[in-house]
């Protein structure tokens, strides 16, 4: 920030140093005009002109002609033709407001004079309703900048009201204060550098004053900050007292720990040494149980090779007992076999005489069955009543399924007939909160207790006499969105939050509520009735020809009382609405009578003067409604409730049809199921007759089977022959059987003696083993002991080895032993007891010292930084604040003289033009020292002899006299002038007759000096208007146009002046051909009254 402003100062320094740029002077030429003044001015389709051509005089241009001629179109051409905005003019802001009504485009054409007599700069600006605009120098296309580059040039400055004063800015510039006087003032004439060197003062003060309230500020608090630190100093010291004291306590208690490790280290040491005897006790008993373990070991392995020769013997034994067992088993196999083949040949010899009465009996139920299945009935299939059940039981799922497939078309025509129906219901739902929606408008757009008073009248119903309304919005509702446009713009906005009653005690009732409630909302009671209502007048056919389809009053719905209260109120029956086509003939409407029209993008409105008949048009831009576009379409709403009402009614229906065919549905079915019973009948009982069929004959076969077998069976004799020989092979194994009996038990005996002598051998070596390990036993307890001994020991050491790890971890932290605290520990007791004691002292006497505010070291030691700090800071402070002055001084050595210098001469000139009209004026510098942006100029004045001169303001002074100090002001810088034209407006506008006639002639005597600028006047205050920044340019007299409705009788007129007529109307175009055939005006006022009859 400090090297900018370094740059900025130096930046100012080198300008001052430079010598003061001058204006090259613009003398006349031989056709008495100067550079940059207006030489002619061509409109077309402007404003009211259709086309008009004017060329002004080089000095005084006095343009007539009566109220609503066009006067001020001539000055918004000057303005809008070079370069101005339509926001200057205080009319319209858009620059396709200026195009003729009923045109689609215009132009305006200004002819400036180059630096010679042959150069012109002819600038033209083309314009059209879609507020699009074209530049042309000399009949070539260029961009705006180009045309502002050659305003710049001749400093032409239409927006300051020094230069061109048009009539709608009047008003602006009887409000300028001195201040902003000596700024127009400064810009318009004098020296250019005069506003630069101004605004840089009016930074410089600014920055002054801000550097000389930081100094006060800092040498303030440098001086509170040194009185805090004196009071403090002693509070300090005894602080630091303390603090040694605490500090020195904080030391002790670092060695306080480490005096604990020490003797957490030597019970350590001292448990390590039981740990270290309690191993070597435990050494010494397992060695004793290794050596008795050793020979208990040997008797084991000793037992264990006998127990295993013991095991292999028994097994022997097992085996024998097996394979006994075995051949008894076989043997007794063998006898059953040989028991069983004598039961056999028993049994041959009974069958035989059997088998000859069984064959008789096979015989006889083979001829039974073959008897049986002659007598059976010959098979039937039923191939027809099979078919023909089969045909109806088809034809009934043909009819079930077109059945089922109607029903569910018909289901699908409901679900869909539902889902419009659910979508019809929730739109219906958004669009009944069509009120919330107009009460939150309403409430948006400023009527803040519009809820409180709708759901009090909503609560209250029952209390009134006949029916409320309201609000007005909530009743309205407008189909079409262009005719909402209208309404809302068309009905005042107080209505539309207002409340209707129909009987004067509920309008009392609900006016005392709302004020109670403190609520401002507006109750308006109707006294007509539906009996008294008059229908208006119809659209006619010459209305339809020009786009007119309907009235204002038309296009809304809404109850009785409330439509009448808006036609009442706002006249809605006396407005109409057009098309687009009506805006190309808004011209042609008036002539039906009609003072209203709206279309879709203007609004038309005509009145008529009730002093002299004449009639006035305006246009406004249909604006899009914000009110009444929040809500629904009621209309719509009904419509919806109807088509959920069909919808419904569809549903219900397809129901019904549903139901019938769902009913329809079972009734085939069940007459399908009883088909198909029959059909699973017959089919059963060809089942069944087919299966008895064939189990007859089956049984036949199986009976002829059983004769075949029973006569291929084998005789008597053959049998029992091989029956004797398998009995023989049976007896001849059991004897084999016996003598294996013998062998086996002979074996056995012997197994059994050898296995009775190892069992002895295995007794007693169980009774040495066991007298051998009682004695382990005991030296085991004595082993374990020991061993639980040194397991408690080295738990021991773990735990002082874990506290003493605690104790020299917590001791680090507390403090690391450096060779500074080594040596600071030694001078401190050596005992736990003692240095505890000592903390304690220095505590004692630490806390013995009173210190009330425990941060007053840091607070001395952030105001001792504070200061150095606001020190360095008022230093540099002051050294900006000297540059600063020297840098005012030197501008204001080279500003001030020249601005007194400027003033003076304008005083001498207001003087003297003030003392030849018989009153007297001043103007004078208001000087301010240092505060550069409170310098102004005052206008002082007086128009009596007994008076004493006032500052010009509208508590002094008529609008005359303000007038008549205004025009004198502007003449007084005729000779400062720096510019090629001014326009004033109607400046003469309320003066009485004499200082009018003394203005007049200071202005022709001004315009026919040598160098007299050209001034354009109105009936306001003095519009000077030209572009941007003043140019090197200096013009000695500017042309000067002066717009009135009239002028004095027997006025004085010199060469200088230049008298423009601008005559304009409906009855104009006869009347112009007489005055421009040279006729007399008397001609002319014949000619008009012969048009008016």
């Amino acid at each position: 920030m400090a090297s900018r402003c370094s740059r900025s100062d130096s930046d100012l320094r080198s300008t001052m140093a430079e010598p003061l740029a001058k204006r090259p002077k613009i003398i006349r030429g031989e056709d008495d005009y100067m550079p940059g003044n207006i030489t002619e001015i061509e409109l077309h389709n402007f404003m009211t002109f259709n086309h008009l051509k004017c060329k002004p005089g080089s000095r005084l241009n006095l343009v007539i002609g009566p109220n609503g001629s066009g006067k001020s179109s001539l000055v918004c051409a000057i303005a809008l033709g070079l370069g101005g905005e339509p926001q200057l003019l205080g009319r319209a802001t858009s620059i396709g407001a200026y195009v003729k009504r009923g045109e689609e485009s215009g132009y305006i054409k200004i002819t400036l004079r180059g630096t010679t007599k042959e150069e012109s700069i002819i600038i033209m600006r083309k314009m059209d309703t879609r507020n699009k605009s074209e530049w042309f120098f000399n009949g070539k296309a260029v961009p705006k900048k180009d045309v502002t580059e050659i305003t710049k040039r001749f400093n032409i400055q239409v927006g300051n009201l020094t230069q061109f004063l048009p009539q709608d800015r009047v008003c602006e510039f009887a409000k300028l204060t001195p201040v902003q006087l000596l700024e127009e003032t400064e810009k318009a004439v004098g020296d250019p550098q005069l506003p630069i060197r101004h605004r840089a003062l009016v930074e410089k003060s600014k920055e002054l004053k801000n550097l000389e309230r930081a100094v006060e500020t800092n040498e303030k608090t440098l001086d509170q900050h040194k009185a805090h630190i004196a009071e403090q100093e002693r509070e300090v010291e005894r602080v630091r007292q303390r603090e040694e004291l605490r500090e020195t306590a904080k030391t002790m208690e670092k060695k306080l720990p480490w005096l604990k490790y020490d003797m957490k280290k030597a019970e350590y040491m001292e448990v390590k040494e039981k740990e270290k005897d309690a191993k070597n006790k435990l050494d010494e008993a397992a060695k004793i149980l290794n050596d008795l373990k050793k020979p208990i070991e040997k008797q084991k392995q000793e037992k264990a090779s006998l127990d295993a020769k013991s095991k292999e013997v028994e097994k022997r034994i097992n085996g024998n007992a097996r394979r006994y067992a075995s051949t008894m088993e076989k043997a007794e196999y063998l006898g059953v076999l040989a028991k069983g083949k004598s039961d056999e040949m028993e049994d041959l010899r009974r069958q035989e005489e059997s088998r000859k009465i069984r064959i008789l009996e096979a015989k006889e139920e083979l001829a039974d069955a073959v008897q049986n299945l002659k007598q059976l009935p010959p098979y039937d299939p039923r191939t027809n009543e099979t078919k023909s059940l089969t045909d109806q039981i088809l034809e009934q799922e043909v009819s079930v399924r077109r059945i089922r497939d109607l029903k569910l078309e018909k289901e699908k025509d409901s679900m869909q007939i539902r889902r419009t129906l659910d979508q019809c219901r929730g739109r219906l739902r958004d669009m009944e909160s069509r009120n919330t929606k107009l009460l939150h408008a309403l409430k948006d757009s400023g009527a803040t207790g519009i809820f409180e008073a709708y759901n009090w009248v909503q609560g209250h119903r029952h209390e009134f006499n006949k029916d409320v309304y309201g609000p007005v919005l909530v009743e309205v509702n407008v189909a079409d969105k262009l005719h909402a446009n209208y309404l809302e713009g068309h009905v005042p906005y107080y209505i539309w939050k207002s409340f209707i009653t129909q009987d004067s005690r509920d309008r009392d009732l609900l006016v005392n509520n709302f004020k109670s409630l403190k609520l401002d909302t507006p109750v308006l009671n109707y006294f007509g009735s539906e009996s008294s209502y008059k229908e208006p007048g119809q659209i006619s056919q010459q209305m339809r020809e020009l786009g007119i389809y309907s009235r204002l009053d038309q296009v809304l719905e809404a109850p009785f009382a409330v439509k009448e209260v808006l036609t009442s109120q706002c006249r809605l029956e006396n407005s109409y609405i057009g098309s687009k086509e009506t805006d190309l003939k808004a011209d042609e409407v008036f002539k039906l009578g009609i003072f209203d029209c709206w279309t879709p993008e203007n609004h038309y409105r005509w009145s008529r003067s009730r002093y002299g008949g004449h009639v006035s048009a305006s246009v406004e831009v249909v604006k899009r409604s914000q009110l009444l576009l929040c809500g629904s379409d009621v209309g719509e709403i009904e419509s919806l409730r109807s088509r959920i009402m069909e919808q419904e009614e569809s549903v219900a229906r397809l129901d019904e049809t549903v139901k019938s065919l769902q009913n329809e549905q079972r009734r085939t079915e069940d007459k399908s199921a009883e088909l198909r019973k029959r059909q699973e009948e017959i089919i059963e009982d060809l089942k069944r007759e087919k299966q008895k069929r064939q189990e007859l004959e089956n049984r036949i076969k199986q009976k002829k089977k059983k004769l075949e077998t029973l006569e291929k069976e084998d005789d008597l004799d053959t049998a029992l022959k091989k029956l004797i020989d398998q009995a023989k092979e049976f007896n001849m194994q059991r004897f084999h059987c016996s003598m294996e009996f013998k062998e086996l038990l002979v074996e056995a005996v012997s197994l059994k003696q050898n296995l009775a002598e190892r069992h002895m051998a295995s007794i007693e070596f169980d009774a040495k083993i066991r007298e051998s390990e009682a004695r382990l036993k005991e030296h085991e307890k004595i082993a374990l002991q020991a061993s639980m001994h040194f397991e408690n020991c080295k738990k021991e050491v773990q735990d002082h080895r874990e506290q003493l790890s605690l104790a020299k971890r917590y001791a680090e932290s507390i403090a690391v032993i450096t060779p500074e605290l080594a040596k600071e520990f030694l001078e401190m007791p050596s005992t736990i007891e003692e240095l505890e004691a000592a903390i304690q002292d220095c505590k004692s006497q630490a806390d013995s010292i009173l210190c009330l505010n425990r941060n007053v070291i840091e607070e001395y030691e952030h105001r001792q930084r504070q200061i150095e700090a606001v020190s360095r800071k008022l230093e540099a402070d002051r050294e900006k604040l000297r540059r600063h002055k020297a840098e005012i001084d030197e501008l204001k050595e080279s500003w001030l003289p020249t601005l007194r210098r400027l003033v003076a001469q304008i005083n001498d000139t207001f003087s003297h033009n003030f003392q030849e009209m018989a009153v007297a004026g001043e103007v004078s510098l208001d000087e301010h020292e240092i505060d550069f942006d409170q310098f102004g100029i005052l206008i002082k004045v007086k128009f009596r002899q007994a008076g004493e001169l006032q500052v010009l303001s509208a508590h002094h002074q008529s609008g005359g006299e303000r007038s008549v100090s205004t025009i004198l002001y502007l003449v007084s810088l005729q000779d400062l002038t720096h510019c090629p034209f001014r326009v004033v407006d109607e400046i003469n506008q309320g003066m009485d007759p004499i200082n009018e006639r003394k203005m007049f002639q200071q202005l022709v005597r001004a315009a026919s000096q040598p160098n007299t600028p050209h001034v354009p006047g109105n009936n306001a205050l003095l519009n000077l208007l030209i572009f941007c920044k003043l140019q090197d340019w200096r013009t000695e007299n500017c042309m000067c146009f002066l717009l009135t409705p009239k002028l004095l009788p027997d006025l004085e007129y010199s060469e200088a002046c230049s008298i423009l007529n601008i005559v304009n109307g409906p009855w104009i175009e006869q009347p112009s051909k007489v005055w421009s055939g040279g006729d007399c005006w008397r001609s002319v006022a014949g000619l008009v009254g012969e048009t008016r009859s």
